[in-house]
């Protein structure tokens, strides 16, 4: 997916707020690329731009293997007719804080729910909801209702549901942000499996650093505008411009950073314990 030059305004009673402000960036499949910022700084106004829940005032949104009918190249989903753009959003899904699952129906129920939707055959439905629960390791929470579930599992339950449409890209909109942290290491555990083995592109918006330093790539928010964008060891380098920002780092690269203060000579990119234990032991303990 590109994205150039978009830009969104919405009218206020003094004028105009603009919430994104010539965005220019690349999602490559198979990536997971991830977003983080402030409260406000256009996280979900991006990405409701991406699938055009929300429409740009300006720019382009173009998508690879979105072909016009004369095969001439990507076609802008800006420019989309209704029918095309229905069709285009098949491959783009997204899930959100809430779980969004019918609370009257048992988990393999709600996996079936969008293929019901869509046509699919009862029998050939319920084999796909199986296989899917099997994915995101729930095989044994077939007859199970919502009530019955942690938020991890629930949230499980609905990338599950969003899957059997089979989408090329799934967009994270904070989809953690309403679960403990066994929970948020369940759905992220379930991300990364997507992805590896799978190859299923994510779009990922969040809060916690943590989570943001699994994506291949990464951008950092402003104001509706691109302050950082690199690797996670790129971005998360650069400690004092993100504190700026109002946003916290990985616990490991903070401390990375007050050693190096201190006279350690640690490398910049230090995110996680085990590169930690492997930098510390470079510096403390250097092999003869």
């Amino acid at each position: 997916i590109e994205l150039k030059h978009i830009s969104k305004t919405f009218p206020t009673a003094d004028g105009v707020f603009q919430a994104l402000d010539d965005i220019n960036l690349t999602i490559r499949d198979g990536d997971i690329f991830g977003i983080v910022g402030m409260s406000g700084a256009g996280k979900s106004t991006l990405v409701r731009c991406i699938n055009l829940l929300e429409t740009p005032t300006s720019g382009q949104v173009l998508v690879d293997g979105l072909v016009d009918g004369g095969g001439t190249g990507p076609l802008d989903m800006c420019q989309m007719t209704p029918t095309q753009l229905r069709q285009a959003r098949r491959s783009i899904s997204m899930i959100f804080q809430q779980f969004n699952l019918l609370m009257q129906r048992p988990c393999l129920k709600n996996i079936c729910f969008p293929m019901e939707i869509a046509g699919v055959p009862k029998a050939q439905a319920v084999k796909r909801a199986r296989e899917l629960l099997e994915v995101v390791e729930l095989q044994d929470k077939e007859k199970a209702y919502p009530a019955q579930l942690s938020g991890g599992q629930k949230q499980r339950v609905a990338i599950a549901g969003v899957l059997a449409m089979e989408p090329e890209l799934i967009i994270m909109d904070e989809a953690t942000a309403m679960l403990d942290p066994s929970g948020r290491a369940e759905v992220l555990a379930t991300v990364r499996k997507l992805n590896r083995e799978k190859g299923m592109t994510v779009v990922w918006i969040t809060h916690f650093m943590e989570e943001a330093a699994i994506a291949d790539r990464l951008i950092v928010m402003n104001d509706g505008s691109v302050a950082l964008e690199g690797t996670p060891r790129q971005v998360f380098s650069r400690v004092n411009e993100i504190k700026a920002l109002g946003l916290d780092v990985p616990p490991m690269a903070e401390l990375a950073q007050t050693l190096r203060e201190r006279g350690l000579p640690l490398p910049e990119g230090i995110l996680t314990v085990s590169d930690m234990v492997k930098e510390l032991k470079n510096v403390l303990c250097p092999s003869k």
